[in-house]
């Protein structure tokens, strides 16, 4: 079957899976203990820290390990507003956050804290004035996504960072999607904080990382934990980790030439939907988005649909963030950038990655087009 629907989630590549298995087998001690076989373990997942604090210039003492993208971003919006609640009670994000973020500010909203939730544009990006109205002197974090996962808009972090800075606001982002295939750098960004998941690049589920700023004081969610420096309860999964940190090192250090081929196929499909002249509208920024992650709508189709046809030829695509199937709501995205209820739910995801040929956009385009000439 065809992929193309890597947004949601990447097969393990073989160097991540030759990690898991020997630390599985050579590392296999649990790290909490005091026997020598626990600081082998020890000593790799120190190593682990280093290396994914080296590849986003942070700090290894900020990292902390998790079991997921969801966890992390859960664990560092509740440690972080906890931590400085005696200063305000007041948080922003975005409309199109993914789903972890979404449900944790409405929950949020029911333990006095009050939430703004920024607007986008017809692009999917927020406008710094409407960032900079909405801070009040009570405001006390910002988490806006580095990238969205459904139309691939990318933030502008950098000028956002500054912005919170100069306004002592903390300034997490969910960079789930955008770790190890475009440059990140919390230090020139300005982030306080950040999450990241192993699934998406090319490593195993149920593994996720956070950072946060060793300058920055946060709170325990689990007060009592022991783990991950009290961060988190639970024994760590450091071969999950190892693969994890294994897969990133491999993407990260092919960054720039993956991107260049990402973008020829991406503009290979485009051209392709353009040149038949099928009723499809490209969603997200022309500009600043990611090159794997590819949002159209198409006229008269519900996703739904085009999706199902697709799997019936042989190709996985989706009609949105992963975390969302099942739901009958059209896409809070969709919703954000003008869509009617209607147009929303004429959306499906083209995601891209490692394994992605022309051949296999080319089936793809072939496939869209006796659909919508049927």
């Amino acid at each position: 079957m065809i992929y193309l629907d890597y947004a949601a989630t990447t097969p393990m590549c073989q160097e991540a899976i030759a990690a898991y298995a020997e630390a599985a087998s050579v590392y296999f001690g649990n790290e909490s203990s005091l026997h020598d076989i626990g600081t082998k373990a020890k000593q790799l997942l120190a190593l682990c820290r280093r290396e994914l604090a080296a590849m986003i210039n942070g700090e290894a003492e900020g990292i902390y390990f998790t079991s997921g993208g969801t966890e992390a971003n859960v664990l560092a919006i509740r440690s972080l507003a906890a931590a400085y609640r005696h200063k305000g009670n007041h948080l922003i994000t975005t409309e199109i956050e993914h789903a972890s973020l979404h449900h944790l500010f409405k929950q949020l909203e029911t333990e006095g804290y009050t939430v703004t939730y920024l607007p986008v544009d017809r692009f999917g990006r927020i406008r710094l004035a409407d960032l900079e109205r909405a801070i009040t002197p009570k405001t006390i974090l910002a988490s806006i996504q580095h990238a969205n996962s459904e139309i691939g808009t990318i933030q502008p972090l950098a000028d956002i960072g500054r912005l919170l800075r100069a306004h002592g606001v903390l300034f997490h982002s969910d960079c789930v999607q955008t770790f190890a295939k475009i440059q990140l750098d919390v230090q020139e960004i300005g982030l306080d904080s950040l999450s990241v998941s192993a699934h998406k690049v090319y490593g195993p589920k149920g593994v996720g990382a956070v950072y946060i700023n060793p300058r920055r004081h946060w709170k325990p969610v689990f007060p009592g934990a022991t783990h991950e420096s009290g961060f988190r309860p639970g024994t760590v999964n450091v071969p999950g980790i190892a693969a994890f940190i294994t897969a990133a090192q491999q993407l990260h250090r092919r960054m720039a030439d993956e991107q260049s081929r990402l973008e020829r196929l991406r503009n290979r499909l485009l051209h392709a939907i353009a040149a038949k002249q099928l009723p499809v509208t490209v969603e997200g920024h022309p500009d600043f988005r990611l090159a794997h992650i590819i949002g159209l709508s198409v006229a008269g189709y519900e996703g739904q649909l085009v999706m199902l046809e697709c799997n019936r030829a042989g190709i996985a695509i989706s009609t949105g963030s992963a975390c969302q199937v099942g739901l009958q709501a059209p896409s809070r995205t969709m919703l954000a950038i003008g869509k009617t209820p209607e147009e929303a739910k004429q959306f499906i995801r083209v995601s891209l990655g490692a394994a992605t040929t022309e051949a296999e956009i080319d089936q793809f385009v072939s496939t869209l087009e006796r659909l919508t000439s049927a």
